[in-house]
């Protein structure tokens, strides 16, 4: 059905908004005090002809950065916390609801009067000082407009000075010469602008060069930067020297002495363990352990130490040190202390503090989700028992138990299980192999067993039972590189109590066949993933690669074929033969402090071969839900353009997956106010079959692909609470590929007034965080 007058209803809501807003700002008009008005908005202008058009626009957001106070929020041109700060009464408690209301979602409004220009000027002029522009002048002036007001600042920066030259005056000494041979590093450059934060970063990196080479009780305080710019040719030269008053101990090397390390420490003193050798035992004439209860194994700790006795102070191994015992997992806190030691000079004992967590813990986890027609719920109860080998082992027992149920559309029950299970889990802090193998000590690498057990029911259908197995390798390479080797990963599914009803409709739709087939699958896989999203960066990314394999030495050894016949059993279980690549790969372009554009593309292969003719039902692709093409209900898309049938009281519903998926997803987030976020988003993809499917007309990957991309759009709402993210979606289908090819596009049947289209085609979702 067609809209009627979409220009129509547009004006309606134009009119509507609009109106809301006068009436607003009336409301708020009248809470603003004589003779003053709201603060709305504080503007920096740059009047020079000497800066380049493309650093106009940072410098002017920097200096705006600065301006104090911030004004009124705003959220189209409405301001709803300060009108509702203004119409809640003071609350007798600043901790009770109204109090919340007020004070939290609330906001104080800002007045003109609270601005102090002559204080924003001398705090942009100084700014510009420390960028180079030591000829700078800035102006302000107001600009009222009924009961709001802004304030613009105009700043002439003048011609920025640039360094002439840098000077390293040093003497000597071994200090000296150890700063000297760093200089070829230094920030300082010949011919850039001088810039204040440069300096101190500069003394910052000299600092740590200097702590990596011995020097503990250095700090760039100790540090001298003078700036001539007596030349009068718009440049500075830069001296770069020791304070006179750089105490002796800063100017020397220090060497560690001995190493104290104790992994059950209750707010002890230092001093105590000094004064009582009788709760110390040496390790390997390298380390003293104070752990008279023996909690830990010492290997465990001496392997993650990268300092030595008699090694020179190194901040990078002092850091990497607490870096490799927080991420054991066993401590809740570490801490440590390097003091002079008693027996010589230029000699740091080091004490290593370790409060461990708890022996063991109980975490329950409650998930509610909804999603368009489906609620569901799950329960998960994880016993932990930490330390469990004395060498930072943790071993986690878990049960859950789920339920989905359908509440609208057509009664299905197929669409309504149940599922109980149990895991258990084993982490090392350590890779575990038969041979050497220590791909970074850098970081702590893990080796996790894993063996879990699955009962799920399909009501009045059928129950599967799922047993599996993997052994894992898990280590990160840099913050930014992390990598999943799991040697060997064991999967068993077999479906049994087939009811005679869902017989009946295998007979009808074999399709449905591939949810009760008995699945194994055992071999190696391996994800990696690069990351940079924890950058402030305009640009980020982040990227997972994987491959998965199963059975591919012992089909090829058995000559399994499916094409002849041939096919091999293991525990009368046909097993699975395929090579699977995936990849996800996400771009974070961040427009602006409150706005960023984010978009996915996912791509995912599987070649089934010898024993299969297509991927196991677990290991295959989808394609719809909230995480994917937002506007389907999940597994709803493809494969191809197959056209599955209709779900009816009689009918049972199938996942629509495949061997290939291509997807495409981008959104538009922004800030709106609060905690209030926004998003517009665009999701195009389908999942194809490796193979033709007599039972799956037109649902292979062909050269025509892309006629049977899927497309759905639609609108959200985030809500961050600052410990988790709630995500609401309304997304619809905008291409459906199972129709007739020239009717694919549907923008013609939208129609928003029409219950049964909405039923149909809006999808709600409802998710913690965000899809991507």
């Amino acid at each position: 059905m067609m809209i009627k007058n979409p220009y129509k209803s547009f004006i309606y809501v134009f009119i509507l908004l609009w109106a809301a807003s006068y009436m607003q700002s009336c409301s708020n008009a009248k809470y603003v005090p004589e003779g003053d008005y709201l603060y709305m908005d504080g503007q920096v202008k740059i009047d020079s002809d000497t800066i380049p058009e493309q650093y106009i626009k940072p410098l002017t957001d920097e200096l705006e950065s600065l301006l104090r106070p911030k004004p009124n929020s705003q959220f189209l041109g409405m301001m709803p916390r300060v009108y509702l700060y203004n119409i809640i009464d003071t609350p007798k408690k600043e901790n009770s609801i109204k109090g919340w209301l007020k004070y939290k979602v609330g906001s104080e409004p800002v007045f003109l009067s609270d601005v102090n220009r002559e204080y924003n000027e001398n705090l942009l002029r100084n700014r510009l000082e420390n960028l180079g522009f030591f000829q700078a002048h800035v102006t302000s002036d107001t600009l009222i407009n009924k009961h709001k007001a802004k304030v613009v600042y105009t700043s002439t920066p003048g011609i920025v000075y640039r360094i002439q030259k840098v000077v390293f005056e040093m003497d000597s000494t071994e200090l000296g010469k150890d700063i000297l041979s760093s200089q070829h590093e230094s920030l300082l450059q010949v011919g850039r602008p001088f810039n204040l934060s440069t300096i101190i970063t500069e003394r910052e990196r000299i600092d740590n060069e200097l702590k990596n080479k011995g020097y503990y009780y250095f700090s760039p305080d100790y540090l001298l930067v003078e700036v001539d710019s007596s030349r009068m040719e718009n440049s500075v030269d830069l001296y770069v020297t020791i304070k006179p008053e750089t105490p002796v101990k800063a100017k020397q090397k220090y060497y560690i002495n001995n190493i104290y390390i104790n992994p059950n420490y209750q707010g002890n003193a230092v001093g105590d363990f000094r004064r009582n050798s009788r709760q110390i035992e040496n390790y390997k004439n390298q380390y003293y352990f104070i752990d008279p209860e023996n909690t830990f194994r010492k290997f465990a700790l001496a392997k993650v130490m990268f300092f030595n006795k008699g090694d020179i102070y190194n901040r990078n191994s002092h850091s990497q040190t607490l870096n490799q015992l927080v991420n054991m997992g066993t401590f809740k806190f570490v801490k440590n202390d390097f003091v002079d030691a008693d027996t010589g000079k230029n000699l740091l004992d080091v004490h290593y503090q370790l409060t461990p967590l708890p022996k063991r813990g109980l975490r329950i986890e409650i998930l509610g989700k909804t999603a368009s027609i489906y609620n569901g719920s799950e329960l998960t109860v994880n016993w932990l028992n930490r330390n469990i080998f004395k060498s930072g082992e943790l071993l986690t027992v878990s049960a859950f138990g789920g339920f989905e149920v359908q509440r609208g559309g057509n009664v299905n029950l197929n669409s309504s299980y149940n599922r109980y299970g149990a895991e258990v889990s084993l982490s090392f802090p350590r890779l575990i192999a038969p041979f050497t193998w220590e791909p970074t000590r850098r970081y702590v690498p893990r080796t996790i067993v894993r063996a879990g057990y699955e009962f799920l029911d399909r009501k009045d259908s059928y129950t599967l039972n799922s047993l599996r197995f993997s052994y894992d390798y898990l280590w990160r390479e840099s913050i930014e590189k992390e990598h999943d080797l799991s040697l060997l990963e064991v999967t068993f599914v077999q479906a049994r109590n087939i009811t005679e009803s869902f017989q009946e409709q295998l007979e009808i739709n074999p399709t449905l066949r591939h949810t009760v087939t008995p699945q194994f699958t055992f071999g190696p896989n391996y994800n990696f993933i690069y990351t940079n999203t924890m950058k402030d960066l305009t640009h980020t990314f982040y990227f997972k690669g994987g491959l998965d394999l199963s059975a591919n030495v012992y089909g090829l050894i058995k000559g399994s074929s499916y094409k002849t016949g041939n096919v091999h059993k293991i525990f009368n279980t046909e097993f699975s033969q395929y090579v699977k690549l995936e990849g996800d790969i996400r771009h974070y372009y961040k427009l602006s402090e409150n706005q960023t554009l984010a978009s996915r593309f996912v791509a995912g292969f599987g070649y089934s071969y010898g024993n299969s003719r297509t991927l196991p039902y677990v290991k295959q692709f989808y394609s719809g839900g909230p995480n994917s093409l937002k506007g389907f209900r999940a597994r709803a898309v493809g494969p191809g353009s197959y056209s599955p049938p209709l779900i009816t009281e009689n009918t049972y519903f199938v996942d629509q997956t495949g061997d290939i998926k291509l997807e495409i997803n981008t959104e538009l987030r922004s800030k709106l106010f609060s905690i209030v976020h926004g998003a517009i988003f665009l999701d195009a993809g389908n999942v194809w079959l490796q193979n033709p499917d007599p039972n799956k007309p037109n649902a292979e990957f062909s050269e025509d692909f892309y006629k049977e991309i899927a497309v759905s759009g639609g609108i959200g709402f985030r809500f961050d609470l600052s410990f988790l993210v709630l995500r609401t979606d309304f997304g619809m289908p905008l291409r459906i590929p199972s129709l007739p090819e020239n009717e694919r596009w549907v923008f013609d049947k939208i129609d928003f007034g029409s219950r049964t289209w909405r039923n149909n085609n809006l999808i709600f979702s409802l998710a913690i965080g965000y899809p991507f």
